[in-house]
Formats: structure tokens, C-alpha cells, sequence
């Protein structure tokens, strides 16, 4: 089959315009696996292939691209660097998108490979052509070449090629496109950023975290809320943090939520700013930055009062996040009647608000209600009591009745509530002098869909591996639990038939 497709290759070569041969390769090539191509890969002359790209006729193009791409998977990525430079040049500036992809996918397995890619560094003008990429209205073609200088600039000769060399000066120019294509080269500068302190003085050192900084702090609304996504990305890592509070950006950004309450435009950009200090909370201590900023706490309290379900919903994801570790759970405690008002928000809108809020609230329950067993003290265990209380009248049953709507994401997100609290002795006792309840745990026919039986069993799983479950729930209950769960989560109990004589 290798020797026939070599043979079709042949023939296109010697063609004009081999449209037939064209097809009948393409067809070919479906049905060579791809070990036989690479043992026939040094015997591939792709030349003519490419230079029918050049011609302007939409099925050859598109043919020549899928033929390519399948025999450009067999050869090894060291030789497309060396062999074929002059085409994977041209196909940058190709006007079809998809030779542009084409041959983008073909850099990224360069730059993944530690031999090939100097052939990729020692060459500007492909870098260059890389970096005007990004500039396309394509959007995958920009992705695809976002990825290659990313991953480029994760050796020390892709930092000093990005970032000593005119390239910064083609980066710099791209920017000047538009807004979107600004925002795609900041995109690649917080990409680098984040990999290590080096990669990080390297983009500042190009002035470009600067500017974006600038814009992130400016006046443009629209332009905040762009950015302040990218600067919350840099403040995933240790360093990216605490360069932002040396260059003094995160008071910066606590001083504009301040001063939103004046900004009748600050909806566009309050929920990221939000989302930003509750990221940085979670990642550093809950305590300092909610004390450093209380402004933060105040706001994100403010919120969840609000008519708009944006703001709300980012209130309440925020408030998920801080909650998710023991500090944050403390912090939140200290509010005292306040945070106890916001549980009853967040209750209520469990059962009322439209379904993508619901199950936002019932995702943030399920974050402020954990406690890993290790942490079970009794002051804590007291804490997560008073909080499950204080979500509505009978907790339990608006969770239940929340599970038996028919949409598998709430379904699923009112069994994760139950899952969080499983392993808390005060939970277990609830749950089992509620009638009706443990039958519904061990019930395989509630659940249809794979999610379903997945966050089903995940419940189970969390009661039956619990210390206190056999002496709550008693050993008869104990012991369905641990077969429930010996079963796995797709277990289907065999339906027994009994022949009748004479039935066909």
C-alpha cells in the first residue's frame, strides 16, 4: 500500500494538473498506517505537493493539505526543519488559512523537539513570519503560532531570539493592528512570564508587562476587564505575584474597586477585579490579603446583594473560592451575622435563581461545607453545623428536592453538597434520621446518565470510607454502602427470567 501511494507521488510530480492523481493519493494515503509511511519516509519528495499549494484552485489545495499533513506525520521533525525551510516559510504567507495551520502544526512539532528546534532559532525570517501570525483575522491560525513562541521561549536562545533580536520590534509592530491582535500578543508575554523568573524580567525588560499594566490601571473600562483576565493569569505564579505587589498593582487595583462605587461603568470591570483578589487569596493567605484588603470582603458581600445575576454569580464563586481552605473558612467566620445573611442569599438562590446560578451557589456550598478529615475539629465541625443550618429552614430536604429536578447539572451539583458534608458525624446523623434518605443514597435507579451515577457514587464512597459511618448509620446500612460500592458506579442488577412452557 506504502509502494502504490510512492508510485501515485510519482505521478503528481510529472503532471501539470493531476487532479485525478491527486484524489486517488489522497484516497490511498487513508489506508497506509503510519509506520509503513516512515519506513518509506526518506524515499518522499513533497516538492511537487508544495508547489501545487501555489496554484489557485480550491480542491487541490485543500487535497494537497490533508495529503501533506498525513506525510509530513511520518517524517521525523529534525528533517522537516532541515529539508523543507523554504515551505514551511511560504506556507506562512500563504492566503489559504489552512496551509497556514498546515504548517504551523508542522513548527509545533519542531519546537517540541529539542534537536529540531535550532533549526527554527537560526532561522529570523520564519520567526519572523511566526510573530505576524498572530496578526491574522484567523483565529486558529493566531492560537497555533501563540503556542510556537511560547514554547520557543522556553529555552534561553528562544528568550534572547524573542527578545534581543528585531523580533521585539515585529512584536511590537503586530500590536499595532488592532485591539484584538494587542491582546493576543499580551496573552504571549503572560504566557512567558509565568514560566520562571528569567522568562519574566525578559518580558519586562521589552516594556510590555509595563503597557499592559498601564492599560489594565487606565481609564478605558472595556480595556480593564480585558486585562485584568491576563494580569490574574501572571498571579498564578509565586513570582508573577510578587513582582505585581513590588510594582505596586494589586493596590493599585484594590484602590480602583474603592473607588467603583462612583464609576457608573464599573460593572465591566468589578467581577474580574474580584476574581482577581479571591485567586490571590486562595494562592497566598485568605487572612492577609482580606485584611490588607478589606475592600475585597466588602465588596464581594455587596455583590451578592445585587439584581445583577453577573455580579452575584461572581460573588458567589468568589466567596467558594476563599472558603475552599480552612483560613478562608475562618475569615469568613469572623464576619459573623453577615456571613450568615450572605448563606441565606446563597441558599435561597439555590432554589430560585435561573440553573447556571443555581449551580454556582450549590458549587460554593460545596467548597465552604468540606472538611478533609484531618482538619474535623470540633470547633470546625460546630462552624460547618451552624453554616449548613443557616442555608435554609431544612437544608437536607431543599438539597433533595434540588437533586430531583430534571437537569443533570443540578442533579449533580445538589449530590456534591451531600458528598462534602458525608464525612461529618453531624451530617451523617441528619441524613440518617431523615426518612427516606439512606434508601435514596443506595437508590441505583435515580440516576440515568454517567455524570449522575458518577457523583452518586462519589456520595457513597465519601459515607462508606467515613470512621463514624458503621456506628451512625448501623451495620445492616453500613454494609449496603460497601456493597453499593464493590459494585462500582454502573452496576445493573441482573433481571431474572423464568421460562413458561409452551411461550415462544
Amino acid at each position: 500500500m506504502a509502494a502504490q501511494a510512492l508510485t501515485l507521488l510519482r505521478e503528481v510530480a510529472r503532471l501539470e494538473a493531476p487532479l485525478e492523481e491527486l484524489r486517488a493519493l489522497h484516497s490511498v494515503l487513508q489506508a497506509v498506517p503510519l509506520n509503513e509511511l516512515r519506513e518509506q519516509a526518506a524515499e518522499l519528495r513533497l516538492g511537487p505537493l508544495f508547489s501545487l499549494l501555489n496554484e489557485n484552485h480550491r480542491e487541490k489545495t485543500a487535497l494537497c493539505v490533508s495529503i501533506l499533513e498525513r506525510l509530513l506525520q511520518a517524517m521525523e521533525p529534525v528533517h522537516v526543519a532541515r529539508n523543507l525551510r523554504v515551505d514551511l516559510q511560504r506556507g506562512l504567507i500563504h492566503p489559504d488559512d489552512s496551509v497556514k495551520i498546515l504548517t504551523l502544526s508542522q513548527i509545533g512539532r519542531i519546537v517540541e523537539n529539542s534537536d529540531a528546534v535550532t533549526e527554527i532559532l537560526n532561522n529570523a525570517e520564519l520567526l519572523k513570519q511566526i510573530v505576524y501570525c498572530i496578526g491574522g483575522e484567523n483565529l486558529s491560525v493566531a492560537k497555533a503560532a501563540i503556542k510556537s513562541l511560547s514554547r520557543i521561549s522556553l529555552t534561553q536562545a528562544g528568550l534572547e531570539a524573542l527578545f534581543e533580536s528585531n523580533l521585539l520590534d515585529d512584536l511590537k509592530s503586530v500590536m499595532k493592528t488592532n485591539d484584538i491582535v494587542r491582546y493576543r500578543v499580551y496573552e504571549l508575554i503572560v504566557e512567558i512570564s509565568s514560566v520562571s523568573p528569567e522568562s519574566l524580567n525578559y518580558c519586562t525588560t521589552s516594556g510590555l508587562v509595563t503597557q499592559l499594566l498601564r492599560e489594565l490601571t487606565g481609564e478605558d473600562v472595556l480595556v480593564r476587564a480585558t486585562c485584568i483576565e491576563m494580569v490574574t493569569s501572571l498571579a498564578y505564579t509565586h513570582h508573577g505575584r510578587q513582582y505585581l505587589a513590588q510594582e505596586g498593582v494589586i493596590d493599585q487595583i484594590s484602590n480602583i474597586i474603592v473607588g467603583a462605587d462612583s464609576d457608573p461603568f464599573s460593572s465591566f470591570y468589578l467581577p474580574g477585579f474580584v476574581k482577581f483578589f479571591g485567586n490571590l487569596a486562595v494562592m497566598d493567605s485568605p487572612q492577609q490579603i482580606c485584611e490588607r484588603y478589606p475592600i475585597f470582603v466588602e465588596k464581594v458581600f455587596e455583590m451578592t446583594e445585587s439584581q445583577d445575576p453577573t455580579m452575584t454569580g461572581v460573588a458567589v464563586d468568589t466567596v467558594g473560592i476563599l472558603g475552599s481552605n480552612v483560613e478562608g473558612k475562618q475569615v469568613l467566620q469572623k464576619t459573623g451575622t453577615r456571613f450568615e445573611r450572605l448563606l441565606m442569599r446563597i441558599g435561597h438562590q439555590s432554589k430560585n435563581a435561573p440553573v447556571e446560578l443555581k449551580i454556582r451557589c450549590l458549587d460554593a456550598i460545596s467548597s465552604l461545607l468540606y472538611l478533609p478529615p484531618e482538619q474535623q475539629t470540633d470547633d470546625l465541625l460546630r462552624m460547618t453545623e451552624s453554616w449548613f443550618s443557616a442555608l435554609s429552614r431544612d437544608p437536607l430536604e431543599l438539597f433533595r428536592g434540588i437533586s430531583s429536578q430534571p437537569f443533570p447539572e443540578l442533579h449533580c451539583a445538589a449530590l456534591k453538597v451531600f458528598t462534602a458534608i458525608a464525612n461529618q458525624p453531624w451530617a451523617q446523623k441528619l441524613m440518617f434520621n431523615s426518612p427516606g434518605f439512606v434508601e435514596y443514597v443506595v437508590d441505583r435507579s435515580v440516576e440515568h446518565d454517567k455524570a449522575s451515577k458518577d457523583a452518586k457514587y462519589e456520595l457513597v464512597k465519601a459515607l462508606a470510607n467515613s470512621k463514624t459511618i458503621a456506628e451512625i448509620f448501623g451495620n445492616p446500612n453500613y454494609l449496603r454502602l460497601r456493597t453499593y460500592l464493590s459494585e462500582g458506579p454502573y452496576y445493573v442488577k441482573p433481571v431474572s427470567t423464568t421460562a413458561v412452557e409452551g411461550a415462544e
